[in-house]
């Protein structure tokens, strides 16, 4: 079974002017397009070559050896990218709707604070990663990964994700990373999704 690209729900240029076509193209269209081709190169002919990407990310995270830590860097990366691409949407962003408000003030004070704190955690992030908004403990947790890392799906559920590597925001906003973040919270990030994910999620949610 070949690992497909996702297919997404809107244009390259649907994103525009907060994430530029010419940035889509690339980022879409050469950085995920790699790590899809290179995760089936890498598992064909292997135990992983009929496996969903999440079944491969959760069987060769924090192995040791060379050949399952290359297919992990690669199948999380695109892992990671297909849950980025679910939480865009064109006209996104803005004050969260109802209940996922109401969550989000529960764990941090007011939407405001969600945001200062996450565009905080994202930029602080050394190096190459991704910010999360998780479910966690009964409650809503930000949290940042390095590289490919992932959160862990035994302790938490992922539901809102914004891509900090380079390519992900250079073209558009230089070294600005802050303006980024600010950026996918007011103008991209998909709360319908995030609500889907809150009803879906397993870590029970305090009321």
């Amino acid at each position: 079974m070949t690992i497909a690209l996702k297919h997404l729900d809107y244009g390259l240029d649907a994103l525009e002017p907060t994430i530029s076509r010419r940035t889509m193209e690339l980022h879409y269209g050469k950085h995920y397009a790699g790590y899809i081709a290179t995760t089936n190169k890498l598992i064909k002919g292997t135990e992983f070559e009929n496996a969903t990407l999440l079944d491969i990310v959760q069987h060769t995270n924090g192995k040791p050896d060379l050949p399952r830590q290359a297919v992990f860097n690669n199948a999380a990366q695109a892992w990671n990218h297909e849950f980025f691409w679910d939480c865009l949407a064109p006209n996104g962003g803005g004050t969260p709707p109802e209940p996922v408000r109401k969550r989000i003030e529960l764990a941090f004070g007011t939407a405001d604070a969600f945001k200062q704190q996450f565009v905080e955690a994202g930029t602080k992030q050394f190096g190459s990663g991704w910010v999360w908004l998780v479910a966690k403990d009964d409650g809503l947790q930000i949290i940042t990964t390095g590289n490919a890392q992932l959160p862990a799906f035994a302790t938490c559920d992922p539901l809102v994700v914004c891509d900090i590597w380079e390519h992900a925001y250079y073209l558009d906003y230089q070294n600005e990373r802050g303006g980024f973040l600010a950026a996918f919270l007011e103008k991209l990030v998909n709360w319908q999704f995030v609500g889907r994910r809150m009803e879906e999620c397993r870590v029970r949610l305090a009321a």
